[in-house]
């Protein structure tokens, strides 16, 4: 019989993770520019998103600009927008998978092996949604951290990780831990 209790808190930590999931896909600040050099202008701050790019002034006015074309945008880019909203799909099926499953519910509660390999299959779902996630957030850090580094990117012209890498990863991390909590939960030894 698995551990209801577990299960809740696996269910409930993965919830929080597709919450955030959601949130950092929809943010503006994947990347923000950087203030290092010789070259500091404190007037206006950059921002780019996954859906648009943002300029903040110092006066407090902020416009934003929608990607025109689907096609112009960096590798990237697209990359890290399927993997986000797969990873999202995913955890909305792992969700509903994972609540078919778990004892706290009276769905299938005449057959508990089954709903025990039903609960393992929502976890199972859930850790790949937020391998998804982690391997889409990682990508794009990694080639800002690349650009950052490259001594051709013009002083001015470069960028920082933004508060949505951070949300994404940290995201990614709930959304593994509660999946493998169900994982665990539904895998205890059967008599």
């Amino acid at each position: 019989m698995a551990n209801p209790g577990i299960q809740l808190l696996g269910f409930g930590l993965a919830f929080i993770g597709f919450i955030g999931t959601i949130a950092c896909t929809v943010m503006v600040e994947w990347k923000a520019s950087s203030y290092s050099g010789d070259n500091i202008i404190t007037a206006q701050a950059m921002y780019e998103g996954l859906w648009k790019t943002c300029v903040s002034q110092s006066t407090g006015q902020i416009q934003c600009k929608v990607y025109d074309s689907i096609l112009q945008l960096p590798a990237m880019v697209q990359g890290t927008r399927g993997l986000m909203v797969a990873s999202i799909l995913l955890c909305f099926i792992a969700m509903m998978v994972a609540m078919t499953g778990m004892q706290c519910t009276t769905c299938m509660s005449d057959s508990p092996e089954t709903k025990d390999k039903v609960a393992l299959a929502g976890g199972v779902v859930f850790i790949i949604a937020g391998l998804l996630a982690l391997v889409g957030t990682s990508w794009y850090g990694h080639r800002i951290a690349q650009d950052f580094n490259n001594p051709f990117t013009p002083t001015n012209s470069r960028y920082e990780f933004g508060s949505a890498l951070y949300l994404g990863w940290a995201a990614a991390a709930l959304i593994i831990i509660g999946g493998s909590f169900l994982t665990c939960s539904s895998s205890e030894k059967r008599k």
